[in-house]
């Protein structure tokens, strides 16, 4: 899981151009792709901090146009912007539902080194987990809400996969439920939502912010992008 973004990358149309730097120059080069931390405002930010063009997506795992954003913009985005620490990127999950939920905080559960490759896990399999989901018969709905809260949301995972999904990426079975059942991480990404709405008035996703602004009618990689280019 941990290969992801170097999978991602090798898909991209980087543009070459290496041999015309001196060895010693060009190995000094920093790959910022490989740079990953958890933000102050809880998101996870890949890329060099102090990047020039800061880009927010505010993006939800239940979200059919938020998994395309995924597959169509994340190997052009990481290969001819961020690698460079010309862009960074943090993805803030905007929670919609409680399978959205379960499987924002199994991600948030790998930390900075495996967020981003089990987020896009979820994505390239959303419609086998969510499909599992919209196929559950109501007694099997009722069985789950009439356990205790903390066990909830650790069957949910279970019945529809998403736990041996995160199994994949090193987030353990004890690991996992620990973290479901944690009302500080559910609480942070409930802040986290309602920061979004009333800070920064995001109302759908995949929503985008440059530098701190949120980019109105911009839902799409070719939208975005020419934003990226002019920094804002």
């Amino acid at each position: 899981m941990k290969r992801t973004l170097a999978l991602l990358l090798a898909a991209a149309a980087l543009p070459l151009g290496v041999a015309a730097v001196p060895p010693a120059e060009a190995q000094a080069v920093k790959d910022w792709t490989k740079v990953v931390a958890q933000t102050a405002e809880g998101g996870f930010r890949v890329g060099n901090p102090d990047a020039p063009v800061k880009l927010v997506e505010y993006g939800s795992l239940t979200c059919d146009h938020c998994a395309h954003f995924a597959e169509e913009a994340m190997p052009k985005l990481l290969g001819q912007y961020v690698k460079s620490g010309k862009v960074s990127f943090e993805f803030r999950n905007f929670v919609r539902d409680p399978a959205d939920l379960t499987a924002s905080l199994l991600s948030r559960c790998a930390g900075p080194d495996d967020f981003f490759a089990l987020t896009h896990q979820y994505f390239t399999t959303q419609p086998q987990w969510f499909g599992k989901l919209q196929a559950m018969t109501e007694a099997e709905r009722e069985a789950i809400n009439a356990l205790p809260p903390a066990e909830r949301l650790v069957r949910f995972a279970s019945m529809v996969g998403l736990d041996a999904t995160a199994a994949k990426a090193g987030v353990s079975a004890a690991e996992a439920k620990q973290c479901l059942a944690s009302e500080a991480n559910i609480g942070q990404l409930v802040e986290m939502g309602k920061t979004a709405v009333e800070k920064h008035q995001i109302k759908g996703t995949p929503s985008f912010m440059i530098n701190g602004k949120t980019l109105e009618n911009v839902h799409n990689w070719a939208a975005l992008e020419p934003h990226l280019k002019t920094g804002g």
